[in-house]
């Protein structure tokens, strides 16, 4: 059973081998000094590791590594980064914490003798700054850099400049891509962008120089109740460009493409949700549906709806509204018990994550006390498939290279893959 297939029969909810994904997407990856580390443990060549995602610092995991892994996709990006600037002419940087690694040429920063980092949208360093690294941390923040609002001037065009068709270069890179995981014996996880909807990730806009709107992000929250007009207004601009974006993506990925990454917007906390139900029902749900009935008329693909959180009373709308897998099944949130997430949903949608709490347990437990929580997150979640075994959001830096190992152990394990 090759890889694909594991992964394919688990998003049909048919038994078998669970499949695993490290590092497809921005949401299911590592951060590029456990890249590294892991590397040197497997005796995998050594060399400055590229950073895939440098908002997070992800480090690309390689097809070497995706082996000695066990990781059952693999992913396909756009040209762009969170910080505007084209994966490419790729350098070497040394990261605060001592790392040398590969970003794309753009990747312009300012180091501060405190050890503060600032990069700059677009590689500009004339524009205002808008990341920030702090010292002693291993990912960027985005900055604020909202204009003063004037109530009276505020359009929603502003919020829209973002969402543009694609051009030739982005269809000569997404060609590319393609070719390269063409006839690959892993699943295909594409993440094509612009099916966002009010991620607060992307509101501050950190790949825009001068961006416009409503860019605060608490002012975003604030909007969603006093200026839902204007949301709708964005949101429905945004999902006009995307339907006819994905058009384009679709001529160009056909089969190729497995499961499609729709949107990265949160809706819980670590003990309740951002918004009521009924708020998701009148902002979201109709935009995440058109996007879901989209994908479901025209292609093969499942698609994927990544929220942290304690977000339970929400999984039977992202049911309804077409949504085949939800990630990354944050079991540490109120609500979030994986038995009953199980028993309530698991025939009717695919859990893409749960695997193992990434807040306590895999950064600062013992390998033993991982081992015994991916078996008993794998016995709960497998039964009957849709099962995708990803930890509870990225890895993140300063994670035991002996809890990673441990983590890909107890799967080889359980499903009776040898070492």
């Amino acid at each position: 059973m090759t890889s694909r297939e594991k992964v394919l029969a688990a998003l049909d909810h048919r038994a078998g081998p669970v499949p695993a994904d490290f590092g497809s997407t921005g949401v299911t990856g590592m951060h590029a000094s456990c890249v590294a580390a892991l590397r040197r443990h497997f005796g995998l060549p050594e060399h400055p590791v590229k950073i895939c995602e440098p908002f997070q610092m992800l480090g690309e995991i390689e097809p070497d590594l995706v082996a000695a892994l066990g990781s059952d996709a693999i992913g396909v990006s756009g040209r762009g980064t969170m910080f505007g600037f084209a994966q490419e002419n790729w350098k070497e940087w040394r990261a605060p914490w001592g790392q040398v690694v590969l970003v794309p040429g753009e990747f312009n920063v300012r180091e501060e003798p405190t050890g503060d980092v600032f990069i700059f949208p677009q590689g500009d360093t004339t524009a205002p700054a808008s990341g920030h690294l702090p010292r002693g941390g291993y990912f960027f923040d985005a900055i604020v850099r909202q204009p003063p609002i004037d109530e009276d001037k505020l359009d929603p065009r502003d919020n829209c400049e973002e969402f543009t068709a694609i051009t030739a270069a982005d269809i000569a890179h997404w060609e590319r891509e393609i070719a390269r995981v063409q006839g690959s014996d892993r699943a295909v996880h594409a993440s094509f962008g612009g099916t966002g909807f009010g991620d607060i990730a992307l509101v501050p806009a950190a790949f825009l120089k001068q961006p416009r709107g409503i860019r605060d992000v608490t002012e975003w929250y604030v909007s969603l109740v006093e200026r839902r007009d204007y949301i709708h207004a964005v949101f429905d601009y945004q999902c006009e460009v995307a339907l006819k974006n994905l058009a384009t993506f679709a001529r160009i990925a056909g089969d190729a493409v497995d499961v499609l990454f729709v949107c990265g917007t949160d809706f819980g906390t670590q003990a309740s949700q951002f918004c009521s139900v009924a708020t998701f029902d009148e902002l979201w749900a109709p935009y995440y549906r058109r996007v879901n009935d989209w994908v479901h008329r025209h292609t093969k693909w499942k698609t994927f709806k990544h929220t942290c959180g304690a977000v339970y009373p929400l999984i039977p709308r992202l049911i309804d509204i077409g949504f085949d897998i939800l990630n990354p099944v944050q079991c540490s949130a109120a609500g979030m018990d994986p038995a009953r997430l199980k028993a309530e949903f698991g025939g009717r949608i695919v859990f893409w994550g749960g695997g193992v709490d990434t807040q306590h347990t895999l950064p600062f437990g013992t390998p033993a006390e991982v081992r015994a929580q991916v078996t008993e997150r794998l016995k709960i979640f497998s039964p009957g498939g849709g099962f995708v075994f990803n930890t509870i959001h990225n890895v993140q830096a300063r994670t035991p290279t002996e809890n990673i190992v441990a983590m890909v152990d107890a799967i080889r394990d359980f499903n009776g893959t040898p070492r």
